[in-house]
This record gives structure tokens, C-alpha cells and sequence, in this order.
């Protein structure tokens, strides 16, 4: 019983590990998004601090009031912001222009959003999953990456051999079982 309730704990620690993995990894690559660590807390509640927020570029004017945005705070710098559209307007020469705010804050930001800032609209945030975007992060990321996965496909590979190995051992138990319980009639005589 302990052994069973172990081994699927063990197997729903590797199933959250894998779901992570491809909700970090795999889908940003596959839809073309880019990945974010929130490190403030102007999103709480519904991002917060920690969070891996994966945004998806989309076109500026496609952009509606109530879509969660990711921007930079100066044009090609990349230091950047990830707050919510709550209007939107022109400026001197009629380009459209994006109001923001944090959903902590009080106000709208002082600067307004320009089509060169923005990087992109919020597909999906996974909370605390950033602080391990933060740790692991430039060249530490390119090894502990393929390090990690081989390590899970270790891990997969040794539950499964494990299984069949203890199922194997069950068969040849009950079949023993099953011999010894035969009727001494029934257990054929050999003659010399």
C-alpha cells in the first residue's frame, strides 16, 4: 500500500515536472512567444511576483482595451513592463497610442504604450515558475535544460522497468501459487 501511494506520487511529481516543462518551454517555442519573469508586484492578483508570464507578439493595432500587454519602458531597451490595456489614444500626428496600469495600482502609467514598445499580448502566466527563469538563466540554462531532461527520461525509464520487473515477479508468484494447489490426482505421475 505504501509502496503503491510512493510510486504514484512519484508519478504525479514527474507528470507536474513534465506539464511545466512543456508549458514553459515546449508551447512559447512552438506558438513564437517570448517568456517573462514578473518581478514586481503591480499585477497582484491575478500575476503574481515570481510569476513566467509567455507573450505572444500580435499586431499594435490589434490590441483592445482589457488585454494584459508586455512593453518596453524606452524603446529598444529591454528593460520592459507587463500591464493592462485600459484605453487607448492618439498623440500629435494621430498615432495610436496604448493606456496601461497595473491592476495593484492606482493610477494609469505616466507614459503612454507606442507600437515600437510593445513586445507582445500575455498568452499565459504560471506563478513561481519565473523565479527558476531568473536562476536559471543565460549559459547556466543551455546545460541544466538538456541535463534536466535526461534526468526526468532516466527517471521515466526506471519507473517503467521497475513496474515490469515487480509485475514479472507477481506472475511468477501466482503461477507458483497456482502450482501448489494443484490436487495430488491431478499432477500427472511419471513412470520409470
Amino acid at each position: 500500500m505504501v509502496r503503491s501511494l510512493g510510486r504514484g506520487l512519484a508519478w504525479g511529481a514527474f507528470a507536474l515536472v513534465g506539464l511545466a516543462a512543456v508549458l514553459a518551454l515546449v508551447v512559447p517555442t512552438v506558438i513564437g512567444a517570448e517568456r517573462y519573469t514578473i518581478l514586481g508586484s503591480s499585477m497582484e492578483p491575478a500575476i503574481p511576483l515570481g510569476s513566467l508570464v509567455v507573450v505572444q507578439p500580435r499586431e499594435f493595432n490589434d490590441v483592445r482595451v482589457g488585454d494584459v500587454v508586455t512593453y518596453q519602458l524606452e524603446s529598444g531597451e529591454a528593460t520592459v513592463a507587463t500591464h493592462r490595456v485600459v484605453g487607448e489614444g492618439l498623440v500629435g500626428d494621430g498615432e495610436r497610442v496604448l493606456v496601461t496600469q497595473g491592476d495593484a495600482n492606482d493610477t494609469a502609467d505616466l507614459e503612454p504604450v507606442r507600437e515600437p514598445q510593445l513586445r507582445g499580448v500575455l498568452v499565459y502566466s504560471i506563478p513561481l515558475l519565473g523565479w527558476m527563469n531568473v536562476l536559471i538563466s543565460g549559459e547556466l540554462r543551455m546545460w541544466v535544460a538538456p541535463v534536466l531532461s535526461g534526468a526526468l527520461l532516466l527517471y521515466a525509464v526506471w519507473m517503467f522497468v521497475s513496474a515490469w520487473r515487480d509485475r514479472r515477479s507477481r506472475m511468477a508468484e501466482e503461477q507458483a501459487e497456482d502450482m501448489s494447489e494443484v490436487p495430488a490426482e491431478r499432477v500427472p505421475q511419471l513412470q520409470d
